[in-house]
């Protein structure tokens, strides 16, 4: 209501001195009566025509700007602003001689020397971001993630399912991982959600989320920055997280299936934590023989089921027999599912 009405009140004066001139102008040639209506009526008019469409002309222009706004980053903002006052510096100690250019060129070259001058510095400060925000990140401590910016080159993006799956904080003390990870405020709040919900199973899972992330930034050998950047036009917490990866160029770390398929298709790149563990399973190749427990019974008749260490599914034909037995098997084919992988066995004898 605040900027509707001012933009009332701008565009009543706007309008208005519009009508003013106007009626300057058309009074000009009359005199008396007939003057005064010329030079009154179209400021009336005007003021009152400025204060009943201006929300209309400029309300979608400024919501626009509001919203491409919201994309661009605090520094980035910044060091738009100081390669325009450069940029604007430079042209202004040119202008003595652009004005004393002949003619028309005179008046013009000013103008295009400021545009070009001022969007060259623009161009030219903000190319350099992310020299500039790690130059910074050296003497001055979170500087980076409070400006809502990665501070080192390949730091990731947690996703709430991620935290709460835990693997992440395993992981992490193997050594493996080298780049920092970043957890965003709104994640923080859907961890506390969750962690306060009245379903047992589901606070369970929050708490453990929350434990796992006080895990990470104690015994982590990586930086783990908590950023207070979010997208207030909307509520979907997975929206948010692909736009905020989006906005910070770092790949996603996930283990929901959807969130990464969505993330893809928004060319945003996705860490799947199911996909490392299954990529870090044993090789097995067809005639390799290795020995199973079988722990239950198969879908199909006679078929027996067991586990690897790492969790893989191994269903032996002819096994049911030997249920809760340890038994030798020979592998026949390894099947790969988007579940996992499959290892289908026979028994040795």
């Amino acid at each position: 209501m605040f900027i509707e009405r001012l933009l009332r009140i701008v565009g009543a004066i706007f309008f208005g001195y519009i009508g003013l001139r106007m009626g300057q102008f058309l009074a000009e040639s009359d005199s008396g009566l007939i003057a005064v209506v010329l030079w009154s009526a179209p400021p009336v008019f005007s003021v009152i025509m400025g204060f009943l469409i201006a929300p209309y002309i400029f309300m979608k222009p400024l919501q626009r700007f509001q919203e491409w706004m919201n994309q661009v980053r605090l520094m980035q903002l910044l060091l738009g602003i100081v390669g325009l006052v450069a940029g604007l510096v430079v042209a202004a100690i040119l202008m003595p001689a652009l004005y004393s250019l002949p003619g028309f060129g005179g008046l013009l070259a000013p103008f295009l020397v400021s545009i070009v001058l001022g969007t060259l510095g623009v161009a030219t400060v903000v190319a350099r971001e992310e020299e500039l925000v790690l130059f910074f990140s050296r003497y001055i401590p979170n500087f980076a993630s409070k400006n809502g910016h990665s501070a080192v080159a390949g730091q990731v993006l947690v996703d709430t399912s991620a935290i709460i799956d835990g693997r992440i904080a395993d992981i992490c003390q193997t050594g493996f991982v080298q780049s920092g990870f970043v957890v965003p405020r709104f994640v923080l709040d859907e961890l506390r959600h969750i962690a306060d919900s009245a379903e047992s199973l589901r606070r369970a899972r929050g708490r453990r989320g929350l434990e796992i992330l006080n895990r990470l930034q104690r015994e982590a050998a990586v930086q783990v920055d908590i950023i207070d950047a979010d997208f207030e036009d909307t509520y979907d917490v997975d929206t948010k997280l692909i736009r905020l990866a989006r906005k910070l160029g770092c790949p996603l770390l996930t283990t929901d299936f959807n969130l990464g398929r969505i993330a893809e298709v928004e060319q945003v790149r996705v860490l799947n934590v199911h996909q490392l563990a299954n990529a870090v399973k044993t090789i097995v190749l067809p005639g390799e023989e290795m020995a199973v427990r079988i722990v239950q019974e198969g879908k199909e008749i006679g078929q027996g089921v067991g586990f690897l260490d790492d969790g893989t599914m191994v269903v032996v034909e002819g096994g049911r027999r030997h249920l809760d037995n340890q038994l030798d098997v020979v592998v026949t084919r390894v099947l790969q599912t988007a579940a996992g992988r499959m290892i289908f066995a026979q028994p040795r004898s």
